[in-house]
């Protein structure tokens, strides 16, 4: 009986694709990564941090992670980071710049497109930085290819002298799947040559070096036309070849296991030749591609016909259920339009902020002010925008609140001139691009309130630590920002700083009333902690006492999760006004103390849930 060869246990692993990276980085020799926290890229850093021998940092923002990288390049050791698609925009500076500079050891950039947008402001298709900055980009389809691809990315940096994009998408990076491992590989970084026509790019120098990008550039495309990352699979159903990269290669295998199709790995520069051959022994090509049309676009430039975009849509994922119908209309068939049958009625579950949540106490306070704009930014706290707060007007981008809210000021006219301009953003965010925005304010004199809430951590992308927690990615003690001295140096009076606690509802109201009063920048910081991370300190927690509550429903209002509506009523007033009523009980397993309910609700029907707890408790709690 033959003995069948398996790969040792312990080389096989199941990893989801950000898993798979971080692996990859590791075995690479890698000696620095850096990166800023961004579903749904956020754990490549986190499972690498865990690795010995590299330096691992989440940087102040991506711009900052990508010249971290850069530098550790310069000196010729292989280095890496990370962000999501929108981290590429604010990142795109140093990586204009380091196309013409080239690098020197491997550097590799794990840019993650969240297609779908399940937790971004938009989807773009990070693609296009491969064509516009003249880098190579490679495509993995699952975990196994993210785990092998960026271990030749960084062979193929070293190789051009170039930095290598990794693009992945949210399914590749939390999709799991067996990934065969290796061990670490350890590179002795060359040192770093004084040459400043390479690596001092004012236009003297960085025009002669312009020719070298295209050579690169050049490079890479003749290595994608023989390389094996880019193959066909045959097909005997030869009526329509798809063209594919990244995850909708295995939506096609699924969809149409008996297609031919030619999947690109090294999908920038396109092999455009190998795609021209490939494209004569179908008689038709269909290029599914998530999410625009940029393959498309290149191949009928180059006169190779093809179908894409006029039959695929341009958002979301390119799924088998998508693709089927898309297919069988392109063949000519008639597919009849899908049965409507009504939705089925649910419970509506939008996103909300966690119970005692600090910021439940800032939208509750913004939701009870009148005359105001509230300029938001990019956080948990952009959930104020919903219900019960509706309490944010704009969001757009990271530290766009301080620029927008400015903005507002400056060109507002008789409508708004007695509207008072709020400024809401967090700790992680403020740092990364709200600073300069807060400069900007003072200096330009505008007449804004900025709520800066700090609850030391990265709260939407898992609890990460920043500057201002005074920790670094592996929970070691670090410098910590003091947010009222660093808003004083940025140009705001000290008198117009303030520090609360956003548990406190009357303090936070009146600090907000006073402060959107005084015509000039102010700052009122808050200070609790998200109350998902280690350093939150729960409280005795609350319950309701069925008898006292009247349904007057202020609590409701405070947003908290731990709040249900048990029951709806109405009443008339004295005055025949009619009002809803809704009667409420806590769940005490969720609650933590934070208090926030107990202000609001008059007939003071909430109380420690402690039964030997009285209602002098609820008094002590008021003051």
């Amino acid at each position: 009986m033959p003995v069948t060869q398996t790969v040792p246990a312990a080389t096989r692993m199941f990893l989801s694709g950000n898993d798979a990276v971080a692996r990859a980085v590791w075995e690479a020799g890698t000696r620095v990564a850096a990166a800023y926290p961004g579903t749904p890229s956020t754990e490549i850093l986190e499972v690498l941090s865990r690795y010995p021998g590299l330096h691992t940092e989440w940087s102040i923002n991506e711009k900052v992670s990508m010249e971290v990288a850069l530098g550790a390049s310069m000196v010729g050791a292989r280095a890496f980071c990370a962000m999501k698609h929108v981290g590429l925009n604010v990142a795109s500076d140093a990586l204009m710049t380091m196309t013409v500079t080239g690098t020197e050891g491997g550097l590799v950039i794990a840019v993650a497109d969240d297609v779908g947008m399940s937790s971004s402001q938009n989807e773009q298709d990070s693609r296009y930085w491969g064509r516009f900055a003249h880098v190579p980009v490679l495509e993995p389809a699952d975990s196994h290819e993210a785990y092998a691809m960026t271990l030749a990315a960084f062979e193929l940096s070293e190789r051009l002298k170039s930095p290598v994009i990794l693009r992945l998408t949210t399914r590749i990076c939390h999709v799991k799947g067996v990934v065969q491992t290796g061990e670490r590989i350890e590179i002795e970084p060359a040192g770093f040559v004084k040459d400043p026509r390479h690596w001092v790019m004012v236009p003297g120098n960085a025009k002669p070096r312009l020719p070298s990008m295209f050579e690169r550039e050049a490079a890479a495309r003749a290595e994608a036309e023989v390389s094996p990352l880019n193959f066909q699979v045959d097909g005997s159903d030869r009526r329509i070849g798809f063209v594919t990269s990244g995850p909708t290669f295995m939506h096609v295998r699924e969809a149409f296991p008996d297609a031919p199709v030619f999947k690109l790995g090294l999908s920038c520069p396109p092999p455009l030749e190998s795609l021209r051959r490939f494209a004569a022994t179908v008689d038709s090509v269909l290029v599914v591609e998530e999410t625009e049309p940029l393959l498309e676009t290149e191949m009928k430039a180059a006169g190779i016909a093809c179908h894409g975009k006029d039959v695929l849509p341009r958002i979301g994922e390119l799924a088998p259920d998508v693709l089927e119908p898309a297919v069988r209309r392109l063949r000519g068939e008639v597919v009849p339009e899908p049965e409507h049958v009504p939705a089925q009625q649910v419970f509506p579950r939008p996103p909300t902020m966690c119970v005692a949540c600090p910021h439940l106490g800032v939208y509750y306070t913004l939701s009870q002010m009148r005359n105001v704009i509230i300029s938001g930014d990019i956080g948990c706290y952009t959930l104020g925008a919903g219900h019960p707060w509706n309490a944010l007007d704009t969001c757009i981008s990271m530290g766009a609140s301080m620029g927008t809210a400015l903005g507002m000021d400056k060109g507002r006219g008789k409508v708004d001139a007695n509207k008072k301009v709020v400024a809401v953003i967090g700790d992680s965010t403020f740092m990364h691009m709200g600073m300069q925005g807060l400069l900007d304010i003072t200096w330009n004199r505008g007449n804004v309130t900025v709520l800066l809430l700090d609850n030391r951590a990265v709260g939407m992308t898992g609890g990460q630590d920043n500057p201002g927690t005074g920790r670094d990615i592996h929970g070691e003690e670090t410098a910590r920002v003091d947010f009222a001295k660093l808003c004083e140096a940025l140009g705001v009076k000290k008198e117009r700083i303030h520090v609360v606690d956003p548990y406190e509802l009357p303090v936070l109201f009146k600090a907000l009333r006073e402060e959107t009063k005084i015509e000039e920048p102010s700052v009122i910081i808050t200070n609790r902690p998200c109350v998902l991370i280690d350093h939150y300190q729960p409280a005795k927690s609350f319950t309701v006492i069925e008898d006292r509550c009247t349904g007057c429903g202020n609590c409701v209002e405070v947003g908290c999760p731990a709040i249900h509506v048990t029951r709806r009523d109405k009443a008339v007033k004295a005055s025949g006004k009619e009002v809803d009523l809704s009667f409420v009980r806590i769940e005490t397993s969720a609650c933590t103390g934070c208090g926030l309910c107990v202000r609001p609700c008059a007939p003071e029907a909430i109380v420690h849930a402690d039964p030997v707890q009285s209602v002098q408790s609820v008094q002590f709690v008021r003051k």
